[in-house]
């Protein structure tokens, strides 16, 4: 699912304008990634958390050349599942 995707779906669910729902993804997108820029994190009981993670510097390897590079260290970001969301995916 796109963002427009999203909004569309709010839009056709609810008694809002579009203009609303869109500006009202695009502050909770907004908030939630200065929460993990900043190192706070976003916890959403029952579907997961958002945060940003450190990777060390390591060895990394082109697929195509073989050649070995030095890959720095970083930051990214990261999402883990709640309990909820993990049981909901895995429901045969």
């Amino acid at each position: 699912m796109k963002k427009t995707d999203l909004i569309q779906r709010l839009t056709d669910n609810s008694n809002l304008p579009k203009s609303d729902i869109k500006l009202v993804v695009d502050l909770i997108l907004e908030r939630i990634t200065q929460s993990i820029v900043s190192g706070e994190g976003v916890e959403i009981r029952g579907f997961g958390g958002f945060l940003k993670k450190h990777r060390k510097a390591r060895q990394g390897i082109n697929p195509k050349t073989s050649e070995r590079t030095q890959v720095g260290e970083k930051h990214v970001p990261f999402f883990k599942p709640g309990k909820s969301l993990k049981e909901m995916v895995n429901k045969d």
